[in-house]
């Protein structure tokens, strides 16, 4: 029998305290259901934060995972690796790509994506062309280089000096962005709809606009859609409801369904400077990974899935201006695309992501005072309905105190 020795003089646990998490276990999942511990079911509009976009348990998914499981785990990028060569051409079948480059989550995509564009110049012979432009209320995970794009102290404080070459602008100031751009300016770097920003979606004719900046200044426009890709939206990905196409993109979340997985799509220009022993991974892009990918794209890429979507945010937004016309105290407005949504709230989000938990729904909080609602794309009418029922008893709830 194994003896753990329990530590009774330390003050720290023993899973580092840098979340802080709410007092419920979850054991089980199955589509948009949770289940807690104690044996309560919990409605999921978080899907791990835009994670299980085929829900929980997905039976194509657990299929593949066993069935790959069996055979081979791991290997490593040192030698072919079908599942991965097979993910990689669907990819780039369906998008703007000519090649991709696999990762284990959306700030390893993050890293890559700066080092691409920067690569891309020194390659050009212009190494001072370095600057990244980025924008308030993003974020691109919690690397060194992920912090200081964002470049906001709640992600930056503490973590200096920060990896120089970003270049801070208001969110959406189109004038600002024209000013910004320099001889040393190498790339824009944007997320379509911001998603910790609290839902904000870029218009399409920004998009657009920033677009033909790059264009204009034959610069790289990169773009996250690690939370707003893989048919969140009701397209595969975001930006395709613009009409425009990025030279790099980060992906990652709903691309494993729940399995670590993110990717780096881009352009054969984009990418030229990635030669041999220029980036490297050890998990990323291994075989059960893949997999999972594989199936993931045998149902986000269908148009019919997407159609489904598309059907569903309609529904799902409607209900939510209903609810908001009922609780007008608790919630304001609504906002987003597809099934990435936000409402805002007026007491603080905190409170109805906590007030939720008790009416067993889950919520996941943003900036700007907003909740995101962020179910599996696979969410039911029926699951819809039960979730603005579980969202007018939190409003309730609320309002009693």
């Amino acid at each position: 029998m194994r003896v753990y020795i329990i530590k009774d003089d330390l003050m720290i646990p023993s899973v580092l305290p840098t979340y802080n998490r709410a007092p419920l276990t979850f054991v089980k999942g199955e589509g948009t259901w949770l289940t807690e511990a104690d044996g309560r079911r919990f409605l999921d509009l978080g899907a791990g934060i835009a994670v299980n976009a085929l829900g929980h348990a997905h039976p194509s998914l657990v299929a593949a995972l066993t069935d790959q499981a069996q055979n081979l785990w791991h290997v490593s990028n040192l030698y072919q690796i079908p599942q991965q060569q097979a993910l990689a051409d669907r990819l780039v079948a369906a998008t703007f790509a000519d090649t991709v480059f696999f990762t284990n989550s959306g700030t390893e995509a993050c890293e890559l994506a700066v080092k691409m564009a920067r690569k891309y110049w020194y390659d050009k012979g212009q190494p001072d062309r370095t600057d990244i432009i980025t924008f308030d209320g993003s974020f691109h995970g919690r690397s060194s280089a992920g912090i200081a794009a964002a470049g906001s102290e709640k992600m930056t404080a503490g973590f200096g000096p920060l990896l120089p070459g970003f270049v801070h602008l208001p969110w959406n100031d189109h004038d600002a962005t024209v000013a910004a751009i320099t001889d040393t300016t190498a790339a824009i770097l944007i997320e379509p709809i911001q998603g910790e920003g609290g839902i904000r979606v870029l218009p399409d004719q920004c998009l657009k606009g920033l677009r033909d900046l790059c264009d204009q200044h034959g610069i790289l426009l990169i773009l996250d859609e690690v939370q707003c890709g893989m048919g969140r939206t009701g397209k595969l990905f975001a930006h395709e409801w613009a009409g425009i196409e990025p030279d790099i993109m980060m992906v990652a979340k709903g691309i494993g369904g729940g399995f670590p997985l993110g990717a780096v799509l881009a352009t054969e220009d984009a990418a030229s400077g990635m030669t041999a022993g220029t980036h490297g991974s050890t998990y990323g892009g291994n075989p059960l990974g893949c997999a999972v990918g594989c199936a993931v794209m045998d149902h986000i890429s269908e148009p019919t899935f997407l159609a489904g979507v598309n059907r569903k945010a309609g529904l799902l937004g409607q209900k939510l201006e209903g609810l908001i016309a009922a609780d007008p105290d608790v919630f304001t407005t609504v906002q987003g695309a597809g099934l990435m949504l936000g409402l805002k709230c007026v007491p603080t989000n905190i409170d109805v992501v906590n007030a939720g938990y008790d009416n067993q729904i889950i919520t996941v909080p943003a900036a700007d005072n907003v909740i995101r609602l962020l179910p599996p794309l696979t969410i039911s009418d029926a699951e819809i309905d039960e979730a603005l029922t579980r969202l007018d008893q939190t409003a309730r709830q609320i309002q009693s105190r």
